[in-house]
């Protein structure tokens, strides 16, 4: 079960404006990870449906922060069914993102009351994801669907949606100040954030140092640091 209620989740997204992407199998790797991000200043984190057993994977990594990150929201990433997203909602997943829009993930998350993000690439599919009670949609993949001129196109005749891009997103002052000038309400940010070489570094200060620098500019840009 979430231990955060949807409205907190939510709104931590907006006030934190940032949510970093993550996938290992290695648990112990994961653990590290969640205590670096946090470290750091971001309370998010969407850890990816994406190798065999990633399930058992998040639920070691859910019962961690439980314990010793009590303040840390982690979500699941990468799912495209009802299935899959009950299966990680019951092991405690605090909010559920996906590559696609699928209206029965949906139903199953409003059910049990946990954010749901779909990607969507369109106008079209990002009011249906708001139809189906989607409060922050995902623009996926972000650079590929039109960067942040897509958004700032769909935000024209709908200036009430919530946007989070991710795939494009770095943790440049260019390129946060783009996306952020164009209207996004948050970013998700994988390997550009948690990036290959800290990891094989086994660098974890580095990782803290880097969502902290980032968390940095997107405050500066927001006027808010």
């Amino acid at each position: 079960m979430a231990r955060f209620t949807r409205l907190q989740v939510l709104n931590t997204m907006l006030e934190t404006g940032m949510v970093p992407v993550f996938y290992n199998a290695d648990v112990e790797v994961a653990k590290k990870v969640a205590a670096a991000v946090m470290a750091g200043g971001c309370p998010l984190l969407e850890f990816t449906n994406r190798g065999d057993h990633a399930w058992e994977v998040f639920s070691e990594l859910d019962r961690f922060c439980a314990r010793e990150l009590p303040k840390m929201m982690i979500g699941v990433g990468s799912v495209v069914d009802p299935g899959t997203a009950s299966l990680y909602i019951n092991c405690g997943a605090n909010f559920v993102v996906g590559p696609v829009l699928n209206a029965d993930v949906a139903r199953a998350c409003n059910r049990r009351k946990i954010p749901y993000s779909p990607g969507c690439g369109s106008a079209s599919e990002i009011s249906q994801a708001e139809e189906l009670g989607c409060e922050i949609v995902k623009v996926f993949p972000g650079k590929e669907v039109g960067g942040p001129s897509f958004v700032k196109a769909v935000k024209g005749p709908c200036p009430w949606v919530s946007i989070m891009p991710t795939g494009g997103v770095d943790s440049t002052e260019e390129s946060l100040k783009a996306w952020f000038g164009a209207g996004v309400a948050c970013v998700g940010m994988g390997s550009n954030l948690v990036t290959k070489e800290l990891l094989k570094a086994g660098d974890y200060d580095g990782i803290t140092a880097k969502v902290h620098a980032t968390l940095d500019i997107i405050g500066r840009i927001r006027g808010g640091r």
